[in-house]
């Protein structure tokens, strides 16, 4: 059987040089194929370009003229366009405007016969990203395409840091003492290369985002950009725009076409996060596009083709929301090919005096602080504390202590009041109830112990009791 093109080595592209009258070409790889269109009305220029293209190992399709450019364009995401000047009675320079209309992320390398610094500079001036005159050899046009490469990466990568700005986070390692959560990292990893659905499921707060991001750097993916969008944030009608786009006119406001999120992670992750609160007037589309990977955007019915990877994440019962109708059965299981449970925080205590340390040097930095730790107090007091709102609120709690601590180790003082209740360090022999004492024990046996059982065998007590003692303390 023959090798398909993402069976491939890695793409070559090369550069020239000239030392005494000999061209030499140095290879550098392109570690992604090319989604190429190639648009010439020269029946032997498009099959020997194509070919030479395909052998590369990129992706080709090849049409003789302006109106099959752009229904090829409209149907699909092309990184790059070659172009010729002279389609028939059409001018390939008329061309670039339109397919940049259609795909605002594409490149365009113009060929032609009739070169002349005139056309060049018009051709430029257009939207073209580079120029080659025929007859063209394979060195120009690896020389050619290794710009636009380079060109493409300093894009996304100017990409992904404007989407970072404003929302800087530490950055979280995935060490954890906890054997689900080793596990839950351990399936994130091996499944990341493949291009399956995953569904992370957790609560509020656990890292489902940064995990999501994890894989997209572990991926194959990881050159491609990755987008997150949240469904709650949007209206039903906003966040079909936000996901499929629309054209301009679709609706009030639609003043310009927007090719929506999937069109601008071609190649890449997209993750829909809180993907429980999709409305179902949503779920048919997103079904379709994550069986056949077809959409349209608003106002438009042209069918477009898109190769994205697909991660959700929820923090609701989806199996509950199937049943009462609310969430569609088919589209749930389209997208639990891959479930990954990250736990919450509070079933993993000794996983907190860790992310607390590492958030504290992150946090100490920001501030222009250097810290030493947590006193005993404060370690012990983060440790019982049963973290409902996660990984999430342990950071933001962390990062008011190191604005607030005024000693180089940070001690219960600049903890919330809500962490460190008045006798929650209290000794047996204090002048305080029982009740309290209880509490307090209860609460440590709790963040220490593996399980509720462990915990009820610890204290003496059946499960039936340690419950009725957490719903009585709240814990």
């Amino acid at each position: 059987m023959s090798r398909g093109y993402l069976d491939k080595e890695p793409c070559q592209a090369y550069t020239i040089s000239s030392s005494g009258g000999e061209t030499k070409v140095a290879a550098v790889t392109i570690n992604q194929p090319f989604n190429i269109l190639v648009v010439d009305d020269e029946v032997n220029i498009r099959k020997t370009l194509s070919m030479f293209l395909e052998t590369e190992g990129h992706r080709v399709i090849a049409v003789s003229n302006f109106e099959d450019a752009i229904a090829e364009a409209s149907r699909r995401s092309f990184e790059l366009a070659f172009v010729d000047l002279r389609l028939g009675a059409e001018s390939g320079l008329d061309l670039i405007p339109a397919l940049l209309a259609v795909s605002h992320w594409l490149k365009i390398i113009v060929v032609t016969a009739y070169a002349s610094i005139d056309t060049a500079v018009e051709a430029i001036r257009r939207g073209a990203t580079d120029y080659i005159p025929k007859p063209f050899t394979p060195a120009q046009v690896k020389l050619a395409m290794q710009k636009v490469f380079e060109l493409r990466t300093l894009e996304q990568k100017v990409t992904t840091l404007q989407e970072d700005l404003g929302r800087l986070h530490p950055e979280i390692d995935f060490s954890s003492t906890s054997n689900t959560m080793q596990r839950a990292v351990s399936l994130a990893r091996q499944v990341a290369p493949s291009d399956a659905t995953i569904l992370l499921r957790g609560e509020s707060g656990t890292g489902k985002s940064v995990l999501a991001r994890a894989i997209h750097r572990w991926s194959n993916r990881a050159a491609k950009p990755m987008s997150i969008v949240s469904c709650p944030s949007f209206l039903s009608d906003l966040l079909e725009s936000e996901l499929f786009g629309h054209i301009k006119g679709a609706f009030t406001g639609a003043i310009r076409d927007n090719p929506g999120r999937i069109a601008a992670c071609e190649g890449g992750t997209l993750l829909l996060d809180e993907i429980g609160d999709l409305p179902l007037s949503l779920q048919p589309k997103l079904l379709r596009f994550v069986q056949d990977r077809e959409y349209e955007r608003v106002g438009d019915y042209t069918t477009r083709k898109a190769d994205v990877r697909l991660i959700t994440a929820t923090n609701v019962d989806l199996e509950k929301a199937v049943r009462e109708g609310r969430f569609r059965e088919d589209l749930f299981y389209r997208l639990n090919v891959i479930q990954i449970e990250i736990p919450p925080l509070r079933d993993r205590p000794d996983d907190v005096a860790i992310l607390a340390e590492k958030l504290l040097v992150f946090y100490g930095r920001n501030n222009h602080r250097s810290f030493h730790g947590f006193t005993r107090e404060a370690l012990e007091a983060l440790k019982l504390y049963r973290w409902p709102g996660n990984v999430r609120e342990l950071s933001n709690i962390i990062e008011r202590a190191a604005i607030i601590s005024q000693a180089d180790r940070v001690g219960a003082e600049s903890l919330p009041p809500s962490l460190v209740p008045g006798d929650a360090n209290a000794h047996i022999g204090d002048p305080i109830t029982l009740g309290k004492i209880e509490e307090q024990h209860i609460r440590r046996v709790l963040a220490t112990a593996k399980s509720l059982q462990e915990a009820a065998d610890i204290l003496g007590i059946d499960q039936a009791t340690l419950w009725r003692r957490r719903k009585k303390y709240g814990i």
